[in-house]
C-alpha cells in the first residue's frame, strides 16, 4: 500500500522533515509513506487568501495519483482513534489503490480538494501547524500499521 501525503507546505524546520522520516522508515514494505509538498501560493496583505487557497488546492490535486482514494485533514473531519484507523489501514490495504493525505496550508484546503476528498479526518479540535500535522499523521499511520501487525508499540 502507498500512501502519500500531499501538503502545502514552505520549507519546514528541521524536526518536522525528522520526525516525519522517522516514522516513515519504521513501516515496512506492505505500507509506504511518502511525503509529496507542494509550494504554497504567495500571500501579501492585499492578496485574496481563497484565491491563494484554490490555487494551493489544484496543485495538490495535479499531484494525485489516477485512482486514488483520497482523504482530507480537515478541521470538520471526523475524529479516529488508533483501532479505527489500524482497521481502515486494513481496508484500504485490501483496496489497493494509493491513499492519498491532504494536508493543507495555512488557511486550510480549497473547495475542490474537499470535494474530492472520500472522507474526511481530524487529528484533533485543536488549531495546530500543517508541519506539525505532517509528523502526527506519519506517527498515527506507523502505530496503526503496529497494531495491524502485533507489534507492541500500541498499549491501548
Amino acid at each position: 500500500m502507498r500512501i502519500l501525503v500531499i501538503s502545502a507546505t514552505n520549507r519546514q524546520p528541521h524536526w518536522v522533515r525528522d520526525g516525519f522520516d522517522d516514522y516513515a522508515r519504521r513501516l515496512d514494505a506492505r505500507c509506504c509513506l511518502d511525503l509529496v509538498e507542494v509550494p504554497l501560493a504567495k500571500r501579501t496583505r492585499a492578496s485574496d487568501t481563497g484565491k491563494a487557497v484554490e490555487d494551493e488546492s489544484g496543485r495538490m490535486l495535479r499531484r494525485i495519483p489516477a485512482g486514488a482514494r483520497v482523504v482530507a485533514l480537515a478541521a470538520d473531519g471526523q475524529g479516529w482513534s488508533t483501532e479505527r484507523l489500524a482497521g481502515k489501514l486494513q481496508a484500504w490495504l485490501a483496496g489497493g489503490a494509493p491513499i492519498c493525505l491532504l494536508i493543507g496550508g495555512p488557511d486550510g484546503l480549497g473547495s475542490e480538494c474537499l470535494a474530492r476528498a472520500a472522507e474526511r479526518w481530524s487529528l484533533s479540535p485543536l488549531t495546530l501547524p500543517h508541519g506539525l500535522v505532517r509528523v502526527i499523521v506519519a506517527e498515527a499511520v506507523y502505530r496503526a500499521w503496529s497494531l495491524l501487525n502485533g507489534h507492541p508499540y500500541h498499549r491501548g
